[in-house]
């Protein structure tokens, strides 16, 4: 059995600013560092095999903060990049609530399709292992909806910083 932590970044300034940030970079707030340190005092003491982030910077920050205390690197995938957004990207979140969908949003299908790949390369690559992997709202919640079998509507958010235990 492979055990993963996956992982939401900490909090950014687009967060902060309700920016529809998609598969830009974006930058942890202080706030957003010091969730990241939290969560790596609290895996300090555990056993962990492999760290694996986004290759977004927003979680390859929030990664190697919780890998220090570890001595470890960490892998970057493309695998667990945040929906894209498309024409979306870079708005006001609050102004897209009834706006028409632009046809260059990554699909639900195609984001769990990805998803999927996602858990079958941790599988694959770190078997019998214990993995910490830190991506994004949305993807973190595709990869739980493939991994019980869910739709995504029925997995709750996940915080900033936030920590779930996935046992593949």
């Amino acid at each position: 059995m492979t055990r993963l932590y996956l992982v939401r970044h900490g909090e950014t300034v687009d967060n902060v600013n309700r920016i529809m940030q998609g598969q830009t970079q974006g930058m942890l707030t202080d706030n957003g560092r010091e969730q990241a340190h939290v969560v790596a005092r609290e895996m300090a003491d555990k056993k962990i095999d492999a760290f694996v982030s986004s290759d977004l910077r927003r979680a390859v920050d929030t990664c190697v903060i919780i890998a220090r205390p570890h001595g470890c690197g960490v892998v970057t995938t493309k695998l667990l990049r945040e929906r894209d957004w498309g024409g979306f990207t870079g708005r006001y979140i609050p102004d897209l609530k009834d706006a028409a969908w632009p046809d260059d949003i990554e699909s639900v299908d195609a984001l769990k399709e990805r998803a999927g790949r996602f858990l079958e390369y941790i599988r694959s690559q770190y078997p019998s292992e214990t993995v910490l992997a830190v991506g994004h709202g949305i993807i973190n919640k595709a990869i739980q909806s493939v991994f019980y079998g869910k739709e995504m509507k029925d997995i709750p958010p996940m915080r900033n910083a936030e920590v779930r235990v996935l046992d593949l």
